[in-house]
């Protein structure tokens, strides 16, 4: 009877203390420099930024294409 009373109690004031824990966390800044953090150590910004840059670049080449064609049409044209 004593262990059961005992486990009941530990299981509600773990529970409890998690979700404390857990609501005290979000939304926070701190939340938000650990998470940056996190990220930055894991690479994940880099991996972002990668992609960015690669992103621009595929646009930039297919600008260019599109300058060079009209270049050529223009000067077929004439």
């Amino acid at each position: 009877m004593y262990f059961r009373r005992l486990s009941g109690w530990l299981l509600c004031t773990c529970v409890l203390g998690i979700l404390l824990a857990g609501i005290g966390c979000e939304g926070t800044e701190n939340r938000e420099k650990v998470d940056s953090t996190v990220e930055e150590l894991a690479g994940k910004k880099d991996l972002d930024r990668y992609q960015k840059m690669k992103d621009d670049l595929g646009e930039i080449e297919t600008r260019q294409t599109q300058r060079l064609k009209q270049l050529d049409s223009d000067h077929e044209d004439q």
